[in-house]
């Protein structure tokens, strides 16, 4: 297990301290001006990857309806055109500069019809996944929160379905056991049954926690550290996947208490 952190948590170098790894969340980042890359600030991230010997993965732009979001960083899987395509790019071809092996995707929205949503989200993952090929990197779709009704992939089966569609060794599956809580509404056998079908599917997981159960704030998705929710973290056992475990919470002191409950796993 590679116990790793997303970039929203803190600085680089403070959790460089901390974990082995870093998710480099790129909406978040400062690289773009609107949407064009800062060429200076993209050059002091690679001066920085290149001191250290850090582990790290991407977390490219996707749509964000939060009002911290960028706007101009919005990316619908199932709906993309010339300045989508672009955005994802930059981020698979800088992951492939800086030698990461993962890059973060989103699934889309559904907007309109449900199935053509959906066949323009695989479309356009092929598309994708070809890109990633020509750069070495592998593709991680992530499942999203069923609590919000415009999601694909929420469930494990239409998560696999698209996968299986793609039908490329370069796009396999981000798991987020957040997001798989509240699809399962909090339902422990339910959670279980969904990590076990995902497993063979597994490059890279998320971690925080939730209460299962849709709210105010962000469909219930609240990226809480391990132990504010209810999740029995030890259901990720049944991935028997043994690479990077990414905290994906908001500040330092969570990345610590979670980085104790995923050590105290490997004993």
């Amino acid at each position: 297990m590679i116990i790793g952190a997303s970039s929203f948590a803190s600085s680089l170098p403070e959790l460089q301290k901390e974990v082995e790894s870093i998710e480099l969340y790129i909406p978040k980042l400062r690289l773009y001006r609107g949407n064009r890359l800062i060429k200076e600030r993209v050059d002091e991230l690679r001066e920085f990857i290149s001191t250290s010997s850090i582990h790290t993965s991407v977390h490219a732009p996707y749509y964000g309806d939060s009002p911290s979001y960028p706007e101009e960083l919005n990316v619908d899987t199932a709906h993309m055109g010339r300045v989508q395509f672009r955005l994802i790019g930059e981020s698979i071809s800088l992951a492939s500069e800086i030698g990461c092996s993962v890059v973060v995707v989103h699934p889309g929205k559904i907007t309109g019809n449900r199935d053509e949503s959906f066949t323009g989200m695989i479309s356009n993952l092929r598309k994708l996944a070809s890109v990633a090929e020509d750069c070495g990197i592998v593709l991680g779709l992530e499942n999203k929160e069923g609590t919000d009704p415009t999601n694909l992939c929420c469930t494990a089966e239409e998560h696999i379905h698209a996968i299986k569609d793609v039908n490329s060794s370069f796009l396999k599956a981000t798991f987020d056991i957040g997001h798989a809580n509240l699809t399962c509404k909090g339902n422990a056998l339910e959670l279980r049954d969904f990590v076990r079908m995902l497993s063979s599917h597994v490059v890279h997981v998320h971690v925080h926690d939730n209460n299962g159960m849709n709210g105010e704030r962000y469909c219930g998705d609240l990226h809480a550290p391990p132990g504010e929710g209810n999740i029995d973290f030890s259901v990720l056992k049944e991935l028997h996947f043994d690479g990077v475990y990414n905290l994906e919470v908001f500040s330092i002191e969570g990345v610590r208490w979670g980085k104790r409950m995923l050590s105290s796993m490997q004993r």
